[in-house]
């Protein structure tokens, strides 16, 4: 397996309800497509597929690919959305390598965007019941013969959760466990979100991360700019984060708002492409994409350990080891699962109790890993942030001079994902 990765975009990462809160999730892929395709110097008309990823799907444009695609491609490129949870990009990156390793395409733009300021509120489901049924009455009278039962309850919006729909935890309550059964203290997650915003505030302060951004102009005038994520915390403390209460066991529990990445909003593309297309465009790629790895296991267990088990196979699946990884980008949901899932990598009896091997995967030097912060600092807009992490690991390879790197996503139903890249 090898697809060239050619070029990719995303735009600033806000948290919900701030600065992006006007924009939809279309908006916003829009902006990310349209500037990945123009930082590759590729003419949509050679782009075969449009593979888009989002988790918060709006009703009622539930393929936001074909509504990006319809606004900055030519009609006639098919486009599919794509949903695994906050690996959502990832998979949509993942399809684009299998149609162009497969022959039945050269070019792919993939990625995905999320709003979560678009949240959408459903009725009750008496409320839905009776709705359709008085849009189905031919008179008065039976339309309003539907809501003869109604009461004020009814009324009551229902509101989302990011919950497991089959054991009604939440992905924060699942961290709060692990943290618990894994012995991460609350001292080592402070520390690690602390290391997430310096890190991206040094990326801001050197451009690196600048780089990646396609600023975003409001509007409706377009004289307003947002062209930076607006939660890293320049000024963050150690100090500041241990005031933090814990959110999701307030008496026993070690995991805050601190440590935890917020809801977000954002875009990101990237595009893809087969050695022969890049070499007939005359263009270069930044690196190839040498395997990926998806996994399960039961949501009642470890629901944030999947990078655990898919990063080995995929490590297999490019044929090297992980001493070999010179850089890795791990997507930062809660610092409690970061710090878990380096353990579980880092730890002989989970090699040979869960994965079968006589000695643990490892991992490499903390000082190798999210070396420009992660989605505690950063943001995660969960169908985003798979584009984001493949960009950041494609460019700082090559800054460094590395040759591999390794990405890892946990994902909500207790699925894990793993790429290896390789610098071109």
């Amino acid at each position: 397996m090898k697809t060239a990765l050619i070029a990719g975009c995303r735009t600033p990462f806000a948290k919900a309800g701030t600065s992006l809160r006007e924009l939809t999730a279309i908006d916003l892929g829009k902006i990310a497509v349209r500037e990945a395709l123009a930082r590759a110097d590729i003419p949509g008309e050679a782009v075969d597929q449009l593979i888009f990823g989002t988790v918060v799907h709006n009703p009622t444009a539930p393929n936001i690919a074909r509504e990006v695609g319809l606004a900055v491609l030519p009609k006639q490129v098919p486009a599919s959305t794509v949903s695994r949870a906050c690996s959502s990009a990832n998979q949509a990156i993942a399809d684009g390598v299998n149609l162009i390793e497969l022959g039945l395409a050269d070019v792919v733009v993939a990625g995905g965007a999320e709003s979560l300021s678009h949240i959408p509120i459903t009725v009750s489901p008496w409320m839905a019941t009776a709705l359709v049924e008085s849009a189905k009455a031919r008179t008065l009278s039976g339309r309003l013969a539907a809501f003869s039962g109604f009461r004020l309850r009814h009324l009551a919006p229902q509101r989302p959760e990011i919950a497991e729909p089959t054991t009604g935890e939440t992905m924060g309550e699942a961290a709060e466990r692990m943290a618990k059964e894994n012995g991460i203290s609350r001292a080592a997650q402070d520390e690690w979100a602390h290391r997430s915003h310096v890190l991206a505030s040094r990326g801001f302060a050197d451009g690196r991360l600048a780089a990646e951004i396609a600023p975003v102009y409001l509007p409706p005038l377009y004289e307003t700019v947002v062209d930076r994520d607006n939660g890293v915390r320049s000024d963050s403390s150690l100090e500041a984060l241990a005031r933090l209460r814990p959110v999701f066991d307030r008496k026993y529990g070690s995991v805050t708002a601190g440590s935890a990445s917020p809801l977000t909003d954002g875009g990101g593309a990237v595009v893809l492409m087969s050695k022969r297309s890049a070499q007939a465009h005359g263009v270069e790629p930044i690196a190839w994409i040498r395997s990926y790895a998806v996994t399960a296991l039961d949501p009642g267990a470890q629901l944030l350990q999947g990078p655990a088990y898919a990063a080995p196979i995929a490590l297999e699946r490019a044929g090297i080891s992980m001493s070999e990884v010179d850089l890795m980008e791990m997507h930062e949901a809660f610092a409690a699962q970061v710090l878990s899932n380096l353990q579980a990598l880092g730890s002989d009896d989970f090699a040979k109790r869960e994965l079968g091997r006589d000695r643990a995967v490892g991992h490499p030097d903390p000082e190798r890993i999210n070396v420009m912060g992660g989605s505690i600092a950063l943001g995660h807009p969960f169908g985003a942030t798979g584009a984001r992490l493949t960009m950041t690991l494609a460019h700082e390879l090559r800054r460094v001079d590395g040759q591999f790197g390794l990405i890892t996503v946990c994902a909500a139903g207790g699925m894990g994902f793993a790429m290896v890249l390789e610098r071109a």
